[in-house]
């Protein structure tokens, strides 16, 4: 288990839960939307906002939180996060926003406590990048998108 530090912002409504995991299996903790005032988000088809969660959070070194959809937001409403996964470095420790966008067909109201995205913890490997005159040959070459078959 990793420790993730919580705080939440002056003004955040105390009563939204804190991200949770909602079955022993699951990857990923749901992170809710936390909303001035409670008033509740509309969010037109194709319009995207930042939503936010009342919270901060601090990641110990090595890891970072990484921010994605929630299947069955997508699935039922096409709301969807345009930079998925989102990435949170174990150094930022500002105010953790999401960005939703609404990818459906109809308007999507975001209600105050609503389970909104799912945060993933994950290990992180830094690399040292280095000049280099040549690269190793494989079998795929310098084939791009779609090259190894359909789609």
């Amino acid at each position: 288990m990793v420790a993730i530090r919580v705080i939440r912002e002056e003004g955040a409504d105390h009563s939204v839960p804190l991200p949770s995991y909602e079955t022993s299996g699951a990857a990923g903790a749901d992170v809710r939307a936390n909303l001035p005032n409670g008033t509740p988000i509309i969010l037109a088809p194709g319009e995207r906002t930042l939503v936010p969660t009342g919270l901060r959070i601090e990641i110990p070194l090595g890891f970072e939180v990484q921010v994605r959809p929630r299947s069955g937001l997508a699935l039922k409403h096409g709301i969807t996060l345009p930079n998925t996964p989102g990435t949170i470095d174990s150094d930022y420790r500002g105010p953790l926003g999401v960005i939703v966008l609404n990818a459906g067909q109809e308007p999507f109201e975001i209600t105050h406590g609503e389970r909104i995205a799912q945060l993933i913890v994950a290990p992180v490997v830094q690399a040292i990048f280095q000049d280099a005159e040549v690269l190793s040959e494989t079998d795929r070459g310098a084939g791009g998108f779609g090259s190894t078959g359909r789609g």
